[in-house]
């Protein structure tokens, strides 16, 4: 596996495999690597010739008083779990080789609608600067496929429509969500949770499994989210939101049947987050 820093060493790189005629895949990270990152690197493994992973903590998208600074770097681990999943580039550039002229002075990228309301309602900016940074890797790397996390389900729907909307060449591929054998997400942030933390974390997903039972059995969705919200208040968790959306994250109406029940909430000082498939009855 090579590791670049310099965008001429990654294009010059990605010409060559161009020339050959192998496809590229695109896996953008912000490091800390983890099996789910790894289950992109693999699902990418089966797209592509040639597999491209990033790693870049992005400042564009951490607001205010969020653990930018805190974000666990740890490259070298990387590097070693990229290369033994089967990695071929690794492109680790610096802050100032993606954003030269400063953060206040670069170009950004909205992604209306699809960014507002849940994880863009409580990150303000959050999702600009995701969009922005993955139009520069998408520029940068030209891939034929790139994957992405569905536990980030809000993060995917906005990059599909990015690439609809500004007509990327890219196929967008969703990787399931990997946890723990406790059925907890893997997150690079679950490394910020304590002992008695990390034990009631798993709660978040058994409360949203009986809540889809509950749903897709037909009970009233209001009442269900306001029982949820009660019950991840009283597991020790703070709520910030619990939702119910049809499966484009667009409101559900009564001819909804695929949908998707998210949430965010923190334990501690860790935010977390998680979703589950479903499908309403007639």
């Amino acid at each position: 596996m090579r590791t670049l820093r310099e965008i001429p060493a990654l294009r010059d790189t990605l010409g060559e495999c161009r020339r050959r005629g192998q496809r590229i895949g695109l896996v953008p990270t912000m490091g800390n690597l983890h099996a789910g990152h790894l289950s992109l690197v693999e699902t990418a493994r089966h797209h592509a010739d040639v597999v491209v992973a990033t790693i870049f903590v992005n400042p564009l998208q951490f607001g205010a008083g969020e653990d930018l600074d805190a974000y666990p770097r740890t490259l070298a681990e990387d590097q070693a779990k990229l290369e033994a999943a089967g990695c071929d580039v690794l492109f680790a550039p610096a802050t100032r080789e993606l954003y030269p002229r400063g953060l206040e002075r670069q170009t950004r990228v909205c992604v209306p609608e699809v960014s507002e309301g849940l994880c863009g309602g409580s990150r303000p900016g959050h999702f600009d600067g995701v969009s922005t940074v993955v139009s520069i890797l998408f520029n940068l790397v030209q891939p034929d496929v790139a994957c992405f996390g569905e536990k980030d389900y809000q993060q995917l729907a906005v990059i599909r429509k990015l690439v609809d909307d500004l007509h990327f060449p890219i196929r967008i591929v969703g990787v399931p969500i990997v946890r723990a054998d406790d059925g907890l997400a893997l997150s690079s942030r679950n490394g910020y949770l304590d002992a008695d933390e990390r034990a009631t974390a798993p709660e978040l997903q058994r409360i949203l499994t009986e809540l889809r039972a509950a749903l897709q059995a037909g009970a009233p969705i209001e009442a269900t989210l306001a029982s949820g919200l009660t019950r991840l208040s009283e597991a020790g968790f703070i709520p910030d939101y619990l939702e119910l959306r049809a499966a484009d994250l667009g409101p559900v109406t009564a001819s909804t049947r695929e949908a998707v029940l998210l949430t965010a909430a923190r334990l501690g000082t860790t935010r977390l987050i998680d979703n589950l498939t479903l499908t309403l009855p007639r």
